[in-house]
């Protein structure tokens, strides 16, 4: 599987564009954005054989990511941003334990525009355990654990378990980066998928590739 095949939106129900430009054209309109630096160790070469998504660039990202916005135009008048502006991207979740998926989603998050402000929310233990998650480390260490990440910009102790327009505005955020396949998870909580279905209609979503 290549770098391209891993961000197939097949199983989604994104809009087609008609009028889709070429992988090029795309690429050559983030050219006028200043982009962020950060510094980065290339993936090792085992890596890059047994994981094609360890060889996705900041542009393979944003070329993904904007295809999904733009796609989506149709629907809710959702546009991917070309000005200079820091985009606000937030993303939650347990995080417990991290693994190397959990980095993969804060990478793409953070690499999804040219100049992203990547905030991450942390569940805290009380709504963990109400909705039958028992983590093996406490909030605080999970916020820790994340406060050391090079993707991370902010940390949210005090995530929500359900997205809402209060919260969305509080936080001045602009996108929310969803976990692949959440949407079709029959397993996946559905009190959260309440969120993520406002979000869609809003147009402030876009989905990251899992690990593979």
């Amino acid at each position: 599987m290549d770098a391209s095949s891993a961000l197939s939106d097949e199983d989604y129900d994104v809009i087609s564009n008609p009028g889709q430009r070429s992988l090029e054209s795309s690429i050559a309109d983030f050219g006028h954005i200043a982009a962020q630096t950060v510094r980065e160790i290339p993936p090792t070469e085992a890596a890059r054989e047994a994981l094609s998504t360890a060889s996705l660039s900041s542009t393979d990202i944003q070329t993904w990511v904007r295809s999904v916005i733009d796609s989506a135009n149709g629907r809710n008048g959702g546009s991917y941003p070309l000005d200079h502006r820091t985009v606000r991207v937030y993303l939650d979740g347990v995080f417990d334990v991290l693994t190397a998926g959990h980095m993969l989603q804060l990478r793409q998050a953070k690499l999804a525009f040219p100049s992203v402000h990547l905030m991450v929310g942390v569940f805290p233990d009380e709504y963990c355990q109400q909705h039958g998650t028992r983590p093996t480390f406490p909030h605080v260490e999970r916020c820790e654990l994340l406060r050391h990440c090079r993707w991370v910009d902010e940390i949210v102790p005090d995530a929500v378990w359900t997205l809402t327009d209060a919260f969305l505005g509080a936080k001045r955020i602009d996108y929310v980066a969803l976990e692949e396949g959440s949407s079709v998870n029959p397993e996946f909580d559905k009190t959260r998928l309440k969120g993520y279905d406002h979000l869609k209609k809003l147009g402030m979503f876009f989905r990251c590739a899992t690990l593979s």
